[in-house]
């Protein structure tokens, strides 16, 4: 196999092994062959989910803050998330919290410095059985100008006593997803560690 036609078929057009030996009418076996062949390295089973996942290349973008103002709101975000964010779920990046405008600054991070659409956001809401769900999920939606399609089912914990709770978490902890493991990756990797 010719090295230029299979650099560009699985490199630049990011097709599989798959269809790559659809295409020639040959075996799998050939295609990896000629790929180690002609030193292209071959895409682990994450990075084929994820280019399978993703065929029009990464649904976000970087973008540097450009000033001051810029530059307040990128650190703020990387900090909320270093301290707020769960950093082990290895798929995504989620932060939870009960005050919608930290939130809110959390939102605006990752729509403007990786152009997340708000749309692609989803929302997961944990509340204790003593609150309304309905209140709950209509002050978020309200709060953060999101849709009640983007929520996940809620999850209700048995409350143990009233608490001090009711004033902290009136509307529940609400935690902000965005499913993208090489876009988690990237944050991680942005932190002091």
């Amino acid at each position: 196999m010719n090295k230029s036609k299979l650099s560009d078929m699985y490199l630049n057009k990011k097709m599989s092994i798959k269809d790559i030996a659809h295409y020639f009418n040959c075996s799998t076996h050939k295609v990896s062959y000629w790929l180690d062949k002609h030193d292209i390295p071959i895409r682990s089973i994450s990075e084929a989910i994820y280019v399978k996942n993703h065929p029009k290349g990464d649904p976000f973008e970087l973008v540097d803050p450009q000033n001051t103002g810029d530059g307040i709101l990128f650190g703020l975000g990387l900090g909320l998330y270093w301290g707020e964010g769960t950093k082990a779920d290895p798929s995504s990046v989620r932060l939870g919290n009960t005050d919608p405008e930290l939130l809110k600054k959390f939102m605006s991070f990752m729509q403007k410095f990786f152009k997340v659409k708000k749309d692609d956001f989803k929302f997961g809401l944990q509340l204790f059985n003593d609150m309304s769900t309905g209140e709950a999920l209509d002050f978020w939606v309200k709060k953060l100008r999101i849709k009640h399609s983007q929520f996940y089912s809620p999850i209700v914990t048995k409350s143990g006593s009233i608490g001090t709770y009711r004033k902290k978490s009136r509307y529940g902890v609400l935690t902000v997803y965005y499913h993208n493991k090489k876009l988690r990756d990237i944050l991680v990797n942005m932190l002091p560690m």
